[in-house]
């Protein structure tokens, strides 16, 4: 198996003034490209090249740094461009709102504690909404490359909803404003695309 890009469901410029069309280009063609050729470097010759990436992730021995970097960068960005729509935002509909309120009382409550642990995350890494082992949402964050499928990394669920806090991801726009650009994610979240996960996921 060689692992591909996902194709995109927008274009580049589509989700402005929220992500700008530069860095979206230099993000998607660039960074994930690198993640996914150095993955299937990685996984060459080995028993790994017929398993998913999520069976790779959930049996990943985090001493391989190349599978862990690779793999994780590979995924994590996947999902990424999958919860995100130019009609996205505002507030979603259906069981995921009902879980949102049901885990953090209010979706006001979810927004602040989730974009706390986007900008407390230091130096690179992601924010995650999870399904935890216990069917219910959770807020997490990672260094790197880590995300919630590995063992052992003090973050462990079913990952359906991240925001990327590499500097790669919006210092052209933001620069240093990460809460700025934390913000703007909102704008742009595909709450059906969500929901979907969650529903698939419970």
């Amino acid at each position: 198996m060689s692992f591909k890009l996902p194709e995109l469901n927008y274009s580049y410029n589509a989700l402005e003034p929220n992500f700008d069309a530069r860095t979206m280009e230099i993000h998607y063609s660039k960074h994930h490209n690198g993640y996914a050729n150095n993955l299937n470097a990685a996984i060459k010759g080995t028993d790994l090249e017929n398993k998913s990436i999520k069976e790779i992730l959930s049996s990943l021995d985090l001493n391989n740094s190349a599978l862990r970097n690779n793999g994780g960068g590979y995924f994590n960005h996947c999902l990424f461009w999958e919860i995100l729509s130019p009609k996205g935002g505002g507030i979603p509909n259906g069981e995921i709102f009902n879980e949102i309120n049901k885990s953090f009382n209010s979706f006001e409550n979810f927004k602040e504690n989730f974009s706390k642990a986007a900008a407390s995350r230091f130096g690179s890494g992601w924010a995650w909404l999870c399904i935890n082992s216990n069917n219910r949402l959770e807020i997490c964050s990672t260094a790197n490359q880590d995300n919630p499928l590995m063992p052992g990394i003090g973050c462990e669920g079913i990952p359906i909803l991240t925001l990327d806090v590499w500097e790669h991801a919006y210092y052209l726009n933001y620069q240093n404003r990460r809460p700025d650009y934390i913000k703007a994610f909102f704008n742009i979240i595909n709450w059906e695309k969500v929901n979907e996960l969650y529903i698939s996921n419970t």
